[in-house]
């Protein structure tokens, strides 16, 4: 099955702790990265590394998480993971490993006293292979959920999907963490994963906020800022720069929007990373930038639909 994991130089590990209902993902490079952050409440770490005139060239890994801000522990485990093996930014001193990492909120559909701390980072790092990517309820989607204008009693499960193609003679995957306030489209447009009403059919979030706002019926509460997050990673073999890498996080982006409605929300910590495992930049064409971007949205798409539908 196609994955993001089909991008020659990755493996992505999984740690799931489905007592609590949280975990983590960790895909391990090295490679050139970068990211787009849309959403209004995030939980992240390391992101500056990835801008394009930062002093390091590369990162190690970037990391998955749930745990909310509590999660950012496993990145702990991960470096220490990589320091054992001499992998990382020589200082001269030492190897320091760099693992950007971002987060989702989990903490109230499982155990809000257990989250993913350096161990689980580790586990994570042990189990990682580069074989087809373990979709739904594993790693970092472990807790999540989608479609929470109802509260946690009217949401469907989230969770990781994976998808990966082909493209001007390069290979073009993605990889989802869905655990946003909105619901989930397929390509038409439909809700395939959101709130439900107490009948068990879907709300429509987007229309009832236009319709009726938070006061339409159904014991609707109100959303709480940060709990709702959709994480994404792009990437490819082909030779991009950060600068480009940066356009590439920012056209998948729009796979999101096309596939999550409402998005980039006052309660949403939604970040796209976009990857490159070329040895080395090559400055490409914009026509050939914008192929790969529109191979990333489209995998990016895909992904998120699996992520909530998974095989």
């Amino acid at each position: 099955m196609p994955s993001l994991t089909s991008v020659p130089g990755l493996r992505l590990g999984h740690a799931t702790d489905a007592a609590a209902r949280t975990g983590c993902t960790v895909v391990l490079g090295p490679f050139r990265a970068s990211c787009d952050v849309r959403g209004l409440a995030t939980g992240t770490r390391e992101l500056d590394a990835l801008q394009p005139h930062h002093l390091v060239p590369t990162v190690n890994a970037v990391l998955l998480t749930g745990g909310s801000a509590f999660g950012l522990d496993a990145a702990g485990g991960v470096m220490s993971w990589l320091e054992e093996r001499g992998l990382g930014f020589d200082t001269g001193f030492a190897r320091v490993p760099i693992v950007p990492a971002a987060v989702i909120y989990d903490l109230g559909v499982g155990r809000a006293d257990r989250r993913p701390d350096a161990a689980m980072g580790r586990a994570a790092c042990d189990a990682a292979v580069a074989d087809a990517v373990a979709e739904g309820a594993v790693g970092a989607g472990t807790g999540a959920t989608v479609g929470k204008i109802l509260g946690q009693a009217g949401a469907m499960p989230g969770g990781v999907g994976s998808w990966a193609l082909e493209s001007a003679g390069f290979t073009v995957g993605a990889l989802a963490v869905v655990n946003a306030f909105g619901d989930v489209l397929d390509a038409a447009g439909r809700i395939v994963a959101g709130a439900c009403t107490p009948d068990g059919a879907f709300l429509d979030t987007a229309r009832a906020l236009r319709e009726t706002g938070f006061e339409g019926g159904f014991g609707r509460p109100r959303p709480v800022a940060g709990t709702n997050t959709t994480l994404a990673v792009v990437a490819t073999d082909a030779p991009l720069s950060r600068t480009a890498l940066e356009t590439l996080a920012r056209m998948a982006a729009t796979a999101v929007a096309r596939r999550i409605s409402p998005v980039n929300t006052p309660f949403d910590g939604d970040v796209v990373f976009a990857l490159s495992t070329s040895p080395e930049p090559a400055e490409l064409p914009p026509a050939a930038l914008l192929v790969l971007g529109a191979a990333a949205t489209h995998a990016l798409e895909r992904a998120i639909e699996r992520a909530v539908t998974p095989p």
